[in-house]
């Protein structure tokens, strides 16, 4: 049997999803831009956690951008809009809410208090469907729309989350969605493996912003090794398979990270910070600067609604 259960630890209120079962559980933080806290599987005599996530409340609002926008919704632009501006049915907008160097970084709620709107626990599964309303709150993006997001746990360690873009303004609004979320297995990425569905990335330019060129890619074809590799690149994922996005291995512990993703997340972004605590691994509905190059974004008509969905699921070999 599935449960939920609402509790309060180190300032966060936590929302946890868990299976009865086998003790897996899920953590969401609500009013923390409803993000994805921990995903826990039991191991040796306690659990591991492969979400590398914050401390306290008091570290998520004062470090949430320093600490590299850690498990945020992108949205609704993801990764980096060039100069913070761009035109759109020929008005020009400059966005303000977070400037990295020259350029906006990762959209406009990644910090945003969502609201609990509806749970169910039963013998299948566990969910929670969080929601936010964005009002015009910036200049830069002076139109209405919602952000839905559902949590779903199910059995054989699986968690689904699915976001649901709502338009509320009279005309269409450009969009894009993702998820930034960092994957740990406890020790150094070094020493994981690694394996991408993607056969091509997108060519960057030394402010790390697409060309508009596409590149062969042979980087993690196979499973291999991440060693010292860096990346702070845009794979293009090969949907006509039905393997997984991106499997991460921890040959040690014997387990590994699965991720799938519906067709509207075409693109993966892959980043390993200097640290080399954790990866982030994520979904991308359309490219970094979306908004200027066009590569992916969407252009939600008026009453529209769009549904992005992410799988991962953690396997033990």
């Amino acid at each position: 049997m599935f449960s939920i259960e609402k509790k309060q630890e180190n300032g966060f209120d936590i929302v946890e999803l868990k299976d009865g079962s086998t003790a897996t559980s899920v953590e969401i933080l609500p009013n923390c831009g409803g993000i994805l806290h921990a995903f826990k599987i039991r191991y040796k005599e306690g659990f591991l956690n492969i979400i590398d996530n914050y401390a306290t409340k008091a570290e998520f609002e004062n470090s949430v951008e320093a600490l590299g926008f850690k498990s945020c919704k992108l949205s609704p632009f993801v990764c980096r809009m060039r100069d913070a501006a761009y035109v759109f049915e020929g008005n020009n907008y400059k966005v303000s809410k977070f400037i990295h160097g020259k350029h906006a970084l990762h959209g406009l709620i990644y910090d945003a208090p969502f609201e609990i709107i509806a749970t169910h626990a039963g013998e299948e599964s566990a969910r929670v469907e969080l929601a936010y309303t964005y009002n015009a709150l910036d200049d830069g993006y002076p139109f209405n729309y919602e952000c839905r997001v559902v949590y779903e746990l199910k059995k054989g360690n699986e968690l689904v989350i699915i976001t649901n873009i709502i338009n509320h303004t009279t005309t269409a609004i450009p969009i894009a969605d993702g998820w930034h979320p960092y994957f740990t297995f406890g020790g150094k990425i070094d020493e994981l493996q690694m394996q991408f569905n993607c056969n091509e990335m997108l060519e960057f330019d030394e402010e790390l912003l697409p060309s508009g060129k596409k590149l062969p890619s042979t980087y993690f074809v196979e499973l291999s090794s991440i060693g010292s590799t860096f990346l702070d690149n845009s794979f293009l994922i090969d949907n006509s398979t039905a393997k997984p996005a991106a499997v991460l291995r921890d040959p040690e512990k014997k387990m590994q990270l699965e991720i799938s993703c519906n067709e509207l997340y075409p693109i993966l972004q892959v980043y390993t910070p200097n640290h080399r605590n954790s990866i982030a691994i994520e979904n991308l509905s359309a490219a970094p600067d979306a908004f200027n190059n066009q590569i992916g974004l969407i252009q939600l008509p008026a009453s529209g609604n769009i549904e992005f969905s992410t799988t991962y699921k953690i396997v033990s070999l």
